[in-house]
């Protein structure tokens, strides 16, 4: 405790503001458990930037922290890209301080003598991907913490192509940031260095989203009847225009939501992966006869998907669900143009489905496969440069099509979808009915996720313990099915547990655990990223040899996974 009080009374000298010293002199007076987990460790700059809870302290999200890691960013421009005038773009979202904090960062940049355009208001992340090329910026900044609670906010690093930090970059920056003293950041604005912009950003950003997520002449949009709720996040100031532009006249916005608000006051959470969170969209729907309804997340990367069952139903399709349907209507797209000629690849990732390999493989169009996190499937696009990238997608409902941004995109994801749907409609089928035929051709593929939270310095040793334990003493079987593979991404090493027999995995080292039975069962584990959890996956199939029995096999699988839970007790 002695450390961590020491490290607190750092925040008391002239280096901070009064603000800021009143805050931690509180805590310190009558607060040591709270005063402890702000301090007990540092806000990392990780491989992609921050995340956490906003406050003072240094593990917390506020002007100190950000600053930091916009002084250790400015640094490593600086000494790494030689221009005669360096320039960042910065967007922000809907969480509260995100305006402010913006403006802290583009000070430190400007103090720098770094370029700065900064967004005139909230802004989709994706249009700051985009504004990165559009721009010719050296690197992008967005403000913004996704789809967590009201009381967190973030920070994304993105490079010159428009794809957040990797490698070498990323370990670059980090270093200049942890080499960094808070007393170092120079906050002393120059203003004339900072640039506001807006519409014209905006415009060339909705024509390409349209150009990517509108491929069909022939489709009558005016007949697909959409419900759109923004949770009210940034989505609403591109996606209503996008649809428009695109020629989608029945469009029906959910009210009560379209207000941009970080308290999210309509929901538990701001996360269209949950059904909860798109009630009152799907009441809605239900209400005008609709067919489909789209969700996005506060900074609109990743959409969630709801569309009418066999039934008639309104049905929330997971991730992996939307991104096979997705890819197999671009996959079929690219064939019938005759543009498939072997020199084609589509991304995915290691928690994602692998029927999305299956698909584009019946195409003779290869999957490449990287770690969890479309800045992956953007370095995909840089290092596979004399290839064509057709799409992409992730298990957490994120989509990318083409590569004129170079992030998870539910803008132009939200066109496609809905492109889908329109299509399958006048043809006397169904965005889910497209689903169903893929598993008709490659198996009906069932995934579901689990994600436990462990909060603070305990819960971070029980994760830790966890993924130990699974790594260290692994399952020989699961559900009567032989294990046959374990694949540690820490070790870098696939095992055959049958055999003995031990392989490379050729991509850069992450903290997940893969397991695969006999039978394809296959079962992941890794800590998240940006939040106190674990998360494990799971993933099952069967064949479907009867559109009209797809709901006596979904159960099948859906009783399948929750033995496993239980079987592995978390549950």
């Amino acid at each position: 405790m002695k450390d961590i009080l020491d490290k607190a009374k750092q925040w008391l000298t002239a280096t901070f503001d009064t603000e800021t010293q009143t805050e931690i002199q509180e805590l310190i007076s009558n607060s040591p458990d709270a005063l402890a987990d702000r301090f007990y460790k540092d806000m990392e700059f990780g491989t992609g930037g921050m995340r956490g809870v906003m406050g003072a302290g240094t593990n917390r999200i506020n002007k100190y922290t950000l600053g930091r890691a916009t002084q250790g960013l400015s640094n490593y421009l600086i000494e790494n890209v030689k221009k005669e005038q360096l320039s960042v773009v910065i967007a922000f979202d809907c969480r509260h301080n995100s305006q402010k904090f913006a403006k802290v960062v583009a000070d430190v940049l400007s103090a720098n003598n770094i370029k700065v355009f900064l967004f005139e208001d909230l802004r989709p992340t994706p249009e700051l991907s985009f504004a990165v090329r559009h721009l010719g910026c050296d690197a992008g900044i967005v403000l913004t913490a996704s789809h967590n609670p009201p009381e967190y906010n973030g920070y994304k690093v993105y490079w010159a192509d428009g794809g957040q930090i990797v490698p070498p970059h990323d370990g670059g920056i980090i270093a200049k940031v942890n080499d960094l003293d808070f007393s170092e950041i120079n906050f002393d604005a120059k203003e004339d260095l900072i640039e506001v912009i807006g519409k014209e950003v905006d415009d060339a950003f909705i024509d390409g989203s349209v150009k990517n997520g509108c491929l069909s002449e022939n489709v009558n949009r005016d007949d697909l009847k959409i419900v759109f709720t923004s949770l009210h996040g940034t989505s609403i100031v591109s996606v209503p225009d996008a649809l428009a532009k695109a020629g989608y006249s029945n469009v029906h916005i959910v009210e009560e939501q379209r207000t941009p608000n970080g308290d999210f006051p309509t929901v538990k959470s701001p996360n269209p992966e949950e059904p909860e969170a798109l009630k009152m969209a799907t009441d809605l729907a239900n209400k005008l006869g609709a067919d489909i309804v789209i969700g996005t997340d506060p900074d609109c990367d990743r959409l969630g998907v709801a569309v009418r069952d066999l039934d008639g139903n309104m049905k929330l399709m997971n991730g992996n669900q939307t991104m096979v349907v997705m890819t197999e209507f671009l996959l079929k797209k690219w064939k019938e143009e005759g543009k498939i000629n072997g020199n084609q690849f589509v991304g995915s990732t290691i928690v994602s489905t692998e029927l999305v390999n299956k698909a584009a493989a019946s195409y003779g169009v290869a999957t490449k496969v990287g770690l969890t996190g479309f800045k992956w499937i953007a370095k995909m696009i840089r290092d596979y440069e004399s290839m064509d990238f057709i799409g992409g997608g992730e298990e957490s409902f994120g989509y990318m099509i083409g590569d004129f941004v170079r992030d998870k995109d539910a803008v132009t994801a939200t066109l496609l979808a809905c492109e889908v749907a329109a299509f399958a409609k006048q043809n006397g089928s169904s965005f889910y009915e497209e689903l169903l035929n893929v598993y008709m051709r490659n198996n009906f593929y069932k995934e579901h996720l689990i994600s436990i939270t462990k909060k603070g310095m305990d819960g971070a040793a029980e994760i830790k313990q966890m993924l130990s334990d699974m790594r260290n003493n692994p399952l020989t079987e699961i559900d009567g099915e032989k294990i046959e593979s374990l694949c540690d991404y820490q070790a870098s090493t696939k095992k055959n547990l049958i055999t003995g027999k031990v392989t490379n995995i050729d991509l850069p080292k992450s903290n997940v655990l893969i397991y695969q039975t006999e039978s394809g069962t296959r079962i992941a584990a890794r800590p998240s990223g940006t939040e106190p959890k674990i998360k494990f996956y799971f993933s099952v199939n069967t064949s479907l040899e009867d559109i009209k029995k797809a709901v006596e096999v979904e159960a099948e699988l859906d009783a399948k996974i929750q033995r496993i839970i239980k079987e592995m007790k978390l549950s």
